[in-house]
């Protein structure tokens, strides 16, 4: 039977639509997955730089001295520097109630007793009102004073260092370039480490731009945004996983380019951290059997021998110690070893 053209166009135009949607999607996946590929370098391994984030059961009196002496034991031998002990969230307005943290100076004495060199920082951070009317407002000076004034409160508690986690956190943000200027100021004054947890970089040019646009919540920061925190930061662990990545070694070659992306933009006097998955989910963001600890040090041991293979700042980060299974632990000292 003869079709007319309106029968006939729907088809065509669909069929268009889908390749003009499914072609860069299988361009970009076949990209990824030539970037898995290839051999490690030698010598990529920890620096003795890395990092974990910790719940905040250590600082509210839930953890006792028997936790942590199993603790020390779990990290002996690896190349684990800092804690970013949960010590928060900050209040909307910036402040910090002291009776978030009753036993911070319990975890950080024992922790400079019993693991020495082992640096605590305190992790803070809360929502902020970039994509609706709840939160902390950066671009309220007066509350971007109360964080400052907060985290000079929080070294008071004896912390070796302060590591910020404000999110969503959009790109481009002079805000919160201000407030990290601010912050500097007094963590160099009082001689500690200035710590920042930091979304994805573009994988392609402008994609923050045109997803803010579609979704309204813009996931990736610009490379160029990027390095401008870097160097307002004494560290930077980069956020790499939920990435709705559905394979490992799409994932892994994720990885390895939001390696050498933030690799390019990080100054050499700043420490760069790429983060780990020790958690299990399966949600639209993250499929546990895809971002997997493995595939990410795979893929951070590929964009670090690729693009500065000697850089000594470098490590990875370890989220979050309550989610962790044992398997994480092995995937991590197996795959990026102890210190040299």
């Amino acid at each position: 039977m003869w079709r007319g053209p309106r029968l006939r166009w729907p088809r065509r135009i669909a069929l268009a639509m889908a390749v003009v949607l499914l072609l860069p999607a299988l361009t970009g996946a076949i990209a990824l997955r030539v970037n898995y590929a290839g051999d490690l370098k030698d010598g990529t391994k920890t620096r003795g730089q890395d990092a974990v984030w910790l719940g905040h059961a250590w600082v509210d009196g839930r953890k006792k001295d028997a936790d942590l002496d199993a603790f020390a034991a779990r990290i002996r031998g690896t190349g684990i520097r800092d804690l970013y002990v949960h010590a928060g969230p900050l209040e909307h307005d910036g402040s910090l109630p002291a009776d978030r943290y009753p036993r911070a100076r319990w975890l950080i004495d024992a922790v400079h007793r019993k693991i020495p060199g082992i640096r605590v920082q305190a992790w803070l951070g809360d929502k902020l009102a970039s994509e609706g009317p709840d939160g902390l407002k950066l671009p309220d000076a007066g509350t971007r004073a109360a964080v400052v004034r907060s985290t000079d409160q929080i070294l008071d508690a004896g912390f070796d260092g302060v590591h910020y986690d404000l999110e969503p956190l959009h790109s481009g943000d002079r805000d919160y370039l201000s407030l990290l200027d601010d912050l500097r100021e007094l963590t160099r004054a009082r001689r500690v480490p200035l710590s920042i947890a930091a979304h994805q970089i573009d994988p392609l040019p402008a994609l923050h731009s045109l997803a803010g646009g579609l979704t309204g919540h813009p996931k990736w920061w610009s490379q160029e945004f990027f390095g401008q925190v870097a160097r307002r930061v004494d560290q930077i662990a980069v956020m790499s996983y939920d990435t709705a990545i559905p394979l490992e070694s799409l994932y892994g070659g994720y990885v390895a380019q939001q390696t050498a992306l933030a690799l390019e933009v990080t100054p050499e006097d700043t420490d760069l951290l790429m983060g780990l998955p020790f958690f299990h989910e399966d949600d639209i963001g993250h499929w546990e059997n895809a971002e997997t600890v493995a595939a990410a040090i795979r893929g951070t041991r590929l964009g670090l021998g690729r693009t500065d293979r000697d850089r000594r700042r470098f490590g990875v980060a370890l989220y979050v110690d309550f989610a962790a299974e044992e398997a994480d632990w092995t995937a991590y000292r197996n795959g990026w070893g102890g210190p040299a």
